[in-house]
């Protein structure tokens, strides 16, 4: 079989009749192994229940699809996060369409005030279900460069993945990372202050 190196990568190239042959195999693999990453990403992703649900189903069929084409170009765990992604933030989009209210990006998020009933509501939630909400509020590739981020991703394989340089992607952490702390701090500022 040819090789090709990728990436820095030697990957073993299979044929398209390989893979046609191996598309369940290589479904099941990805699935088993990524799988519960799939429904972490679906939650940052889509917070209603069944949209959720028809969101996982979408990628699942789209990541079958895929690897009718796989030939291995990149790492398995690449190409599920790379159609994953697509998958969400295409539905993302969708959504942002069907609906009044639209995505900010991180200098709106910095100025926006933060209302004393939202900030009481968010700060009885756990610190996790806060995060997702504030991540949800994300555009899209900053969501999805932070959701790889807190799968434990490094900027290399991020960048790979989004097809942005690794150095944007550490900047975009650094202040996604930064504004997230300032909003967690801040609000355990008032509710200090409110308590005592």
């Amino acid at each position: 079989m040819p090789h090709e190196k990728i990436c820095h990568k030697t990957f073993e190239l299979a044929t398209i009749s390989d893979v046609s042959h191996s598309q369940d195999e290589l479904y099941q693999q990805a699935t088993a192994a990524y799988g519960d990453a799939l429904d972490r990403l679906v939650r940052a992703y889509e917070l209603d229940f069944e949209k959720r649900r028809d969101l996982l189903q979408e990628i699942h069929l789209a990541l079958w699809r895929s690897f009718e084409t796989f030939e291995a170009r990149c790492s398995l765990r690449t190409w599920v996060y790379r159609i994953a992604h697509n998958i969400a933030t295409s539905h993302v989009i969708r959504q942002r369409r069907a609906t009044s209210w639209g995505l900010l990006t991180l200098e709106k998020i910095e100025s926006m005030p933060n209302p004393g009933d939202e900030i009481r509501e968010i700060h009885d939630r756990l610190d996790r279900e806060r995060l997702l909400q504030l991540i949800h509020r994300l555009k899209p590739l900053d969501r999805e460069v932070m959701l790889l981020y807190l799968e434990d991703l490094d900027a290399a394989t991020i960048g790979e993945i989004t097809g942005i340089s690794a150095a944007n992607v550490r900047a975009k952490i650094y202040r996604i990372k930064n504004l997230l702390a300032g909003r967690f701090q801040t609000r355990g500022q008032e509710y200090g202050q409110d308590s005592g």
